[in-house]
């Protein structure tokens, strides 16, 4: 493609074939997750012993996993399972006029069902760094067939927290602390326990986007990136976020500002007459 970073009005266009991914599948989601045990450290259990005046200050998306399998007598789609860690950022009124910050880590877990078509192709690449000169034998791994998920999803709302007694909290994964990967639990300071006392629980809300995608060798013309229209189908129909509900799809958030011929980070209406670049004319 030309890269043509100017203000001169050029029309020169070139169709080009190039190696890349095909999205044949997308959903957009809204997902609420209610009552998710917080696994805290030693610090944070003891102050939700002594406290249940807490709040949240943030949450981020530290990691996800995503497993894909083919989903029996319907070929072609993908049954896609995806777990999300969340670190969250407490703060807590343990007497007046004394705050504590804590931080703990919540998991998350959806499944959606793509199309994502079959494949019967082996892919077999060479690695960067493999020189014809007493190079390393090939252990012979390749991609057969299977397509690639992806998720796209902003860091998540925190909805409501609350201190209940144990066992009145989602359950659906990671319900010991031993099923939390080390790179999540690196992330806060201190290391995680797990009590049958007191615990604490979180609302979160999700907006998401979520792909399945092949390789694939395309002719193109540039176009403007859309968000799919299709929403995700949940398993149930019970949604007791109504706030969450109702709030609107960040559209902005997954969409790339536009830049124009001159570099700026935002649309101008026309270049000037003299075709001098710049942002602030």
């Amino acid at each position: 493609m030309l890269d043509n970073r100017n203000c001169s009005n050029s029309h020169q266009k070139e169709n080009i074939c190039i190696d890349t991914y095909r999205v044949l599948d997308s959903c957009r989601d809204k997902d609420c997750f209610e009552n998710v045990k917080v696994f805290l450290t030693d610090f944070g259990e003891e102050i939700i012993e002594r406290t249940s005046v807490i709040r949240a200050k943030c949450a981020k998306i530290v990691c996800a996993y995503i497993d894909i399998n083919d989903v029996p007598f319907n070929r072609g789609f993908y049954q896609l399972n995806i777990k999300m860690y969340v670190r969250i950022s407490f703060e807590a009124c343990v007497c007046p006029g004394n705050v504590q910050e804590f931080d703990g880590i919540a998991v998350v877990e959806k499944k959606v069902i793509l199309f994502g078509s079959e494949g019967n192709t082996n892919v077999f690449k060479s690695e960067y760094g493999d020189s014809g000169f007493c190079k390393k034998a090939c252990d012979c791994d390749n991609a057969v067939s299977q397509p690639i998920a992806v998720l796209e999803t902003v860091d998540p709302i925190v909805l409501g927290v609350k201190v209940v007694e144990p066992r009145i909290f989602q359950c659906s994964c990671c319900c010991t602390i031993d099923d939390i990967p080390n790179s999540v639990v690196s992330v806060i300071n201190g290391n995680l326990c797990d009590r049958d006392d007191k615990a604490l629980v979180v609302s979160l809300g999700f907006f998401s986007i979520v792909k399945i995608e092949r390789p694939a060798q395309l002719l193109i013309s540039a176009t403007e990136y859309n968000i799919p229209d299709k929403e995700c189908v949940t398993a149930s129909e019970d949604d007791p976020c109504t706030l969450f509900r109702a709030m609107s799809f960040p559209v902005n958030e997954f969409s790339p500002p536009v830049i124009n011929t001159c570099g700026c980070s935002v649309p101008q209406p026309k270049p000037p007459k003299d075709n001098r670049c710049g942002c602030g004319n």
